[in-house]
């Protein structure tokens, strides 16, 4: 089966998130995950405590050289917090324009700290964006890609067509930071097609890494071949049972049981 997953992000030393969660996905659903590590970070469930940059030039390094033994079925980036790193990133991902590129534009940690230099969002969209088959913003995220607020539900599918229109093939907007019961999705493609996923909110704090998994989830799929609907709806029952099944570690937002989520 395919399924060589690059992916380029950051460390996270608590395991929840970055790194660590994407492998833990990628494994899970049956492929084979490879990494680029843009950034180490010091983090456990109540927030980031330090954070330790890689060189541009590095992280290069590490991407061609797997490319060019390994192979690669799909892209996947997480944390990109300087604009050079974006830079450099975006000037590998030109050779590469026919794999398919998962783009979660990560800016905040679940506690709160900033993982994206202000002055990186620029870049990220100008150089990133134009390039990603499919890009998996939060609300927060999609407000500062466009600039304005993402009041409720009504709002989602003009925002994550204003999304679709700055580059990406396709936009999975995610519902999770809404109010209410109901968690709703929504998945534009450049071709028009409108897709809604919605599913029953799980109430807990052992949120972390949700947006990491989902993505590398995504990623998996694409490099497996599945199509991006398919992808997306595997990846999201993934993600759900993941979270069901937290092992209700530390004393914040606690990571995802990646091991419960299954082949299904």
């Amino acid at each position: 089966m395919q399924g060589r997953i690059l992916i380029m992000a950051g460390s996270d030393s608590g395991g929840g998130a970055g790194i660590q969660a994407d492998i833990k996905t990628v494994t899970v659903l049956g492929g084979f995950a490879m990494t680029a590590i843009t950034a180490l970070t010091a983090q456990n469930t109540l927030g980031v405590q330090a954070v330790m940059p890689v060189s541009p030039a590095f992280i290069v390094a590490q991407m061609r050289c797997v490319m060019d033994d390994l192979g690669v079925d799909a892209f996947k980036s997480g944390m990109l917090d300087r604009p050079e790193v974006i830079e450099a990133i975006a000037d590998v991902l030109l050779t590469t324009t026919d794999i398919p590129y998962v783009l979660d534009p990560v800016m905040v940690a679940k506690g709160g700290a900033a993982l994206l230099q202000e002055s990186a969002l620029a870049t990220l969209k100008a150089r990133l964006l134009p390039l990603a088959t499919v890009m998996t913003p939060n609300i927060p995220e999609a407000e500062a890609l466009l600039g304005h607020g993402i009041a409720g539900r009504a709002d989602m599918l003009p925002a994550a067509r204003a999304l679709l229109a700055l580059g990406p093939r396709a936009v999975l907007l995610k519902g999770g930071h809404m109010e209410g019961d109901e968690l709703l999705d929504v998945l534009v493609q450049a071709d028009g097609t409108v897709q809604e996923f919605v599913s029953q909110r799980i109430h807990t704090r052992h949120t972390h890494g949700t947006g990491c998994t989902l993505a590398s989830a995504i990623a998996t799929g694409l490099g497996q071949g599945m199509n991006l609907t398919d992808a997306v709806i595997r990846a999201r029952a993934y993600v759900l049972r993941a979270i069901a099944a937290a092992p209700g570690y530390g004393a914040g937002a606690g990571p995802l049981n990646h091991g419960a989520g299954g082949m299904g």
